[in-house]
């Protein structure tokens, strides 16, 4: 490898810190927030409703008036013509009141433009247009005012009063939004507007769009509908809305903007501080420093919590796993060097004087070479076997004790080892591991009773359970026992008061990594003087039925 595991890049890059990357990410979103309600087309939506709620209050007060205007000439005759539609709003229980509510929105199909409407045919009804020329002034001061057309039909659609003299004596009877209002329902749409022919300052008056709002209000006296007063005016443009807006707009943006930076700012201090204590604790970890073993002290998330925990503990490990690697070829160095040297002192014993010696004396140098050689081949063995221990995968398994113990101790007394008894065992009674191994720990554990308390040793199996916890096999043996001194030292690897007899130490530290790999586990039990022996209980989960 070019460089050292954990050594800095030879040309480092230029990477944006924590915070730029908060604060680019929070205008980013300010930006696609201010995007989306472009897109959604909100404030168009608000400019046209505004427009058309101008309209309608304009309009109920024109109807209103020409209604009192054109009913004290009526005078109780059967006017106008029956009103067929209903009210589209909700009314209120109280029904003296007939709510008109706004209902337009930017993304509705706009009609036609307004062309000038033609001369009607029939002329307009005489007393709405008496009453008509009546309401002219006012009409148009309300024009001069509020910018906005309007004008008064009759029954049938005739201009009978409007804010324009041009339009008096049209007719409008063609048009959707008045049809309907004869009818007796209020209407607003929206109508492509001729666009103006130059550019309008931003500071003008003139409301430079391609659409116009358009209201229809029926003029209702009880069950008829006299007439219809119909206004139009152009909604504010989102650009002029802004211009005239601009300083209020500008105002709340910067304060937005600055509570996005700040809040930014805040959450890239709030986290920056346990990411770079994270850096600091991998950079521990790297120079095997202890503040690299602890999690750090006030992670703000969980997120960072659990990394953190799980650095420490991967530390923890790494760091167990160096001292067991270095303890464990310490111990295999030993164990090698012993009959290694006893090896190498008879060869050359051998080589230089095995003229002068007696055939008895080669014999016996000779016969602890054999010795020697053996130990080593079972040292090699049991290494192997530990190698695959520990590199176990678990695998669904399943074993029932009783077959597995009968066979145990069928095969112990075939082979002379010891005299194994087995309690009875429930029948069907089942545990989480592969057959295989749970005999090669109980075949450990009886033939150490065999190595440590001789011919005459006695060995008993038995099986105890719980309503919730693991099945517990105890092998129990009639021996020397283990003294307190060995007991904390039982599991150690190479550790063995049988080294004259072959013993390697490996064979406990073995079955403990083999039950480990499937959730099981082997430990010593207390002792129970004055009962002789030692006992030991392998621990696995129970198969539930």
């Amino acid at each position: 490898m070019a460089l050292a595991i954990g050594s800095p890049s030879p040309r480092p890059r230029a990477r944006p810190r924590l915070w730029m990357v908060f604060v680019a990410v929070g205008l980013a979103g300010f930006v696609l927030t201010l995007g989306g309600l472009s897109f959604v087309r909100v404030y168009d939506n608000q400019l046209i409703r505004q427009t058309e709620t101008e309209l309608l209050t304009q309009g109920a007060v024109v109807a209103e008036v020409y209604r009192s205007m054109l009913a004290e000439r009526v005078n109780g005759l059967d006017y106008g013509k029956p009103r067929t539609a209903k009210w589209p709003f909700p009314i209120p229980s109280d029904d003296q009141l007939r709510p008109i509510l706004p209902s337009l929105r930017a993304s509705d199909e706009p009609l036609p433009p307004d062309d000038r409407p033609p001369p009607s045919r029939v002329p307009g009804e005489p007393l709405a247009q008496d009453v008509g020329q009546r309401l002219r002034p006012l009409l148009e001061n309300v024009r001069a005012a509020t910018l906005a057309g309007i004008r008064v039909v009759d029954a049938g659609g005739v201009v009978v009063s409007s804010s324009s003299a041009e339009l008096m004596g049209a007719t409008l009877a063609d048009r959707t939004e008045v049809q309907q209002a004869l009818h007796g329902m209020p209407t607003s749409v929206l109508r492509r507007r001729h666009a103006e022919p130059e550019d309008t300052p931003l500071a003008s008056l003139s409301r430079d769009t391609g659409i116009r709002v358009f209201v229809a209000l029926p003029v209702i006296q009880g069950g008829r509908v006299w007439g219809a007063v119909v206004l139009a005016r152009t909604p504010m443009t989102f650009a002029k809305a802004m211009y005239a807006d601009r300083w209020n707009l500008s105002a709340t943006g910067l304060v937005s903007l600055g509570a996005v930076a700040l809040m930014s700012l805040a959450a890239a201090a709030l986290l920056g501080r346990p990411v770079r204590a994270l850096v600091k604790q991998t950079r521990a970890i790297t120079a095997s420093a202890p503040e690299g073993f602890e999690p750090v002290a006030r992670p703000v998330v969980a997120e960072l919590a659990e990394l953190s925990e799980s650095l420490a503990g991967m530390a923890t490990a790494l760091r167990d796993r160096n001292q067991y690697i270095r303890s464990f070829a310490a111990n295999v160095s030993h164990e090698f060097k012993t009959p290694l040297a006893s090896i190498q002192g008879a060869v050359e014993l051998l080589r230089d004087s095995a003229e002068v010696m007696t055939p008895e004396q080669r014999a016996r140098f000779l016969s602890n070479i054999d010795a020697d050689a053996k130990r080593l081949t079972r040292l090699v063995q049991r290494l192997m076997e530990l190698a695959r221990a520990d590199s176990m995968t678990a695998r669904p398994a399943q074993v029932e004790l009783a077959p597995l113990l009968t066979a145990l101790a069928t095969r112990a007394a075939s082979e002379g080892l010891a005299r194994v008894d087995v309690s009875p065992v429930p029948e069907g009674l089942t545990v989480s591991l592969p057959a295989e191994v749970l005999d090669d720990v109980l075949w450990q554990l009886v033939t150490n009773a065999r190595q440590h308390g001789g011919e005459d040793v006695r060995v008993s199996l038995s099986v105890e359970t719980s309503g919730t916890g693991p099945a517990r096999v105890i092998v129990r043996d009639t021996g020397r026992g283990i003294s307190e001194a060995n007991r904390a030292l039982i599991f150690d690897a190479f550790f063995t008061t049988a080294r004259e007899r072959g013993g390697t130490g490996l064979g406990l530290t073995i079955s403990q990594s083999m039950l480990r790999t499937f959730g099981a586990g082997l430990e010593l039990l207390p002792a129970r003087p004055p009962e002789p022996g030692a006992a030991f209980a392998v621990a696995a989960p129970l198969v539930r039925r």
